[in-house]
């Protein structure tokens, strides 16, 4: 298993009361010391004192953990001040920002310069909506993109799928530990990733307590895909008031994890894409999502089966940051 001795530093402060992700990036991004980074932890005004001892022991435990837990599962782990460690794209706060990974598969898919487009949806999508996806990912793919997605069932896994049958690669990101990778269902797809060259990766060791901790990594999941793209592209989603707007649906849950991904990309600046044919979906409620950003964002990019080819070219050819907005004829793109 790769890793290195700051990964560990940055592990084991993360595990002090009232250490989070804020104060890792502001104090610990420099592959700083073990001395530098006590110091700094006793600084804290609501920080018990502690010493380098007790640091390198339990840094010790946490290590020994790790490598007997993890083993056989993931190939290593990295975190802020690595050499590997991936850079974000677009504009995002300290407290938002990732400060530690683990990964199986290729980390360095995550680099700026490569290119990755979050393509996302929801969970049961019509056989059309699917087609449709198939052929935008497809495109993407062709174009050099490498295709960013969360592992889910529906658009997700369609996305994965769809990116290693057309020989790409893949990464998928997850609210749940490489020893027990969520959806269980997909754990097959997740090993394809992998041996096709892509990449398994999350913020978590180990497993949730709880359904609202679930809840929560769903959350910060989401985040992520928005975060390490160059831009996204909604497939196709329910929204918040779906189940109000259409009586039939008032029944189901419906998914959101589309809804604030897309959120996400939008609060980072991150270029948003939605895939919609006004002349077919227009009365079709797994679009509502998109209709909500099309009123809300006009200049938004809209995918149609008729500029598929087109928007795909555009969308990987946005360079090594997410930030610069894109201009082309008869393709507008928000510009936050």
């Amino acid at each position: 298993m790769k890793y290195t001795e700051n990964a560990l530093n940055v592990l084991t402060a993360k595990s002090y009361r009232g250490i989070g992700n804020a104060w890792i990036v502001r104090n610990l991004s420099h592959n700083e010391d073990v001395e530098t980074i006590v110091s700094r932890l006793n600084r804290k005004n609501d920080q018990e004192p502690t010493s380098i001892e007790a640091f390198l022991e339990l840094r010790r435990k946490y290590e020994s953990a790790i490598l007997n837990k993890l083993h056989g599962f993931c190939d290593g782990f990295v975190a802020l001040g690595d050499k590997d460690f991936p850079e974000h794209r677009g504009r995002v706060s300290d407290g938002k920002r990732p400060v530690f990974l683990y990964y199986k598969g290729d980390i360095k898919l995550l680099d700026t310069a490569n290119t990755n487009i979050s393509v996302i949806g929801l969970l049961n999508p019509s056989e059309q909506i699917e087609s449709r996806e198939r052929q935008i990912v497809s495109q993407l793919v062709k174009n050099g993109a490498t295709i960013v997605s969360g592992l889910a069932l529906g658009c997700d896994s369609i996305s994965h799928e769809e990116a290693l049958a057309s020989r790409g690669k893949t990464i998928a990101i997850l609210p749940s530990p490489l020893t027990d990778i969520l959806p269980t269902s997909n754990r097959s797809l997740a090993s394809q990733i992998v041996e096709k060259g892509g990449l398994l990766v999350t913020e978590y060791g180990n497993g949730f307590r709880s359904k609202m901790e679930l809840n929560t990594r769903y959350f910060e999941r989401d985040r992520l895909q928005a975060m390490f793209c160059n831009a996204i592209v909604l497939a196709a989603s329910y929204s918040r008031d779906s189940s109000r707007l259409w009586g039939d649906l008032a029944d189901q849950k419906l998914d959101s994890g589309a809804r604030l991904a897309m959120g996400f990309a939008q609060e980072f600046n991150i270029p948003r894409a939605v895939m919609y044919d006004r002349a077919r979906d227009e009365e079709d409620p797994m679009f509502d999502l998109s209709r909500e950003i099309i009123q809300e964002s006009p200049s938004i990019t809209i995918i149609t089966p008729d500029n598929i080819a087109d928007s795909a070219k555009q969308l990987t050819s946005m360079g090594e940051t997410a930030n610069r907005p894109l201009r082309a004829p008869g393709l507008p793109f928000e510009d936050n």
